[in-house]
């Protein structure tokens, strides 16, 4: 028997083949130190960068060391999480470049806790903003908020700072944090859809539909949602054994990247992610397009070319930030494992993170005349105050 990978349909990099109850590896010479892809005896080949050693004994996880040092072999039964702490490699190597990319993420932050931080400002503050609709609102600043300061501020810090380390402990906080943020969003967009389609199919019964006590419990159980499926899917991620490198190529502590490293077959796991993924994305997203094919044919209905424009007005900004946080976070979580790259993944993690959170402030107080009118009558009573 033997495992071989091959890369972009080229000659294989690694041949494994069973000898005296387990495996020998041989790699391939012209990758040494840059590649290797070692044999586990319950999965297939598993890819480590910037290490050239391999090799596998019967009833044993190997540890690679670099090239310089030994190849290490741990019994089973024996503690097999050792790794104490991840080094995030971030977006570039470069001081230089990092100081310029430092100056402009802070921007990006600083805009996206202040925009989010101000619409939540003034739905608290106008009291004809005390509706469903802006409570809702309300709630998607707020979890933008979080989101984007899960990430940002440490990836800030590690591109200043000579270290770039975060605890495993840190890591599995940071993990859990984003994760369950990303799938609270991710249903809490069905909520504002629903109460989009309530808003312009039954104008009439809103307030009588959408009560306040409706309106908590729908919130409440999108955290609840998400917070749940995020402690099975860390778990699950954190849980394996980490016993060899410890470099993560990316900025913050994300799931499939953290994954990558561990040092046992992570099929199981993988097919989990990919269910909670699919309930997660799948669902949601049929239950929005649902809601708006109804809503499109109750627009359609109403004569008055005005009362039309509005209502495709108040839906635009709902479709434009669905549509800007679903596309990417559906191709990170369910695309194939063939296709991972880690620098695509940095990139497009970077926009559903930091820039969706800035894209929501701005596409809802742009198209909103009630949210501009909140701020002009707050900035006219801090004149008059002064």
């Amino acid at each position: 028997m033997k495992c071989v990978h091959q890369h972009g349909g080229r000659r294989p990099l690694l041949w494994c083949r069973e000898r005296d109850n387990g495996w020998r590896c041989q790699c391939d010479k012209q990758l040494e130190g840059t590649v290797q892809y070692a044999w586990w005896k319950n999965g297939g080949c598993r890819q480590m960068v910037g290490y050239s050693s391999c090799g596998f004994r019967a009833g044993a996880i190997m540890v690679v060391s670099r090239v310089q040092g030994p190849t290490m072999w741990m019994p089973p039964g024996q503690n097999q999480s050792w790794v104490s702490e991840f080094i995030l490699l971030g977006f570039s190597n470069d001081p230089t470049f990092n100081r310029i990319l430092f100056v402009a993420f802070l921007l990006l932050y600083l805009s996206s806790v202040l925009g989010n931080g101000l619409i939540i400002t003034l739905i608290c503050m106008d009291t004809h903003l005390h509706t469903p609709m802006y409570f809702f609102l309300c709630v998607l600043s707020l979890l933008d908020m979080g989101y984007v300061t899960t990430t940002m501020p440490q990836m800030l810090v590690h591109l200043l700072a000579h270290s770039q380390t975060i605890s495993f402990a840190g890591c599995w906080l940071q993990m859990y944090v984003f994760c369950a943020l990303g799938l609270t969003e991710c249903t809490f967009f069905v909520v504002m859809a629903y109460d989009r389609y309530v808003a312009i199919c039954y104008p009439l019964h809103y307030t009588v539909i959408l009560t306040w006590g409706l309106c908590t419990r729908l919130t409440a159980g999108t955290w609840a949602c998400g917070f749940f499926l995020s402690l099975i899917h860390t778990f699950l991620t954190m849980r394996l054994p980490y016993c060899g490198p410890n470099v993560v190529n990316h900025y913050f502590c994300e799931g499939p990247s953290v994954r990558s490293l561990a040092c046992m077959d992570t099929h199981l796991t993988e097919k989990m992610d990919l269910v909670i993924s699919v309930f997660m994305v799948v669902v949601p997203l049929s239950l929005i397009l649902a809601s708006y094919m109804r809503i499109a044919q109750a627009i359609l209905r109403i004569k008055p070319t005005e009362g039309r424009c509005k209502a495709f007005s108040t839906c635009a900004s709902h479709l434009t930030v669905v549509t800007f946080f679903y596309a990417p976070a559906t191709y990170i979580y369910t695309r194939p494992n063939s296709s991972y790259s880690h620098e695509q993944d940095k990139q497009i993690s970077l926009f559903y993170n930091a820039f969706t959170a800035l894209l929501n402030p701005m596409v809802y107080s742009l198209r909103n005349k009630d949210i501009k009118g909140a701020f002009l009558k707050v900035m006219g009573q801090g004149r008059l105050a002064c």
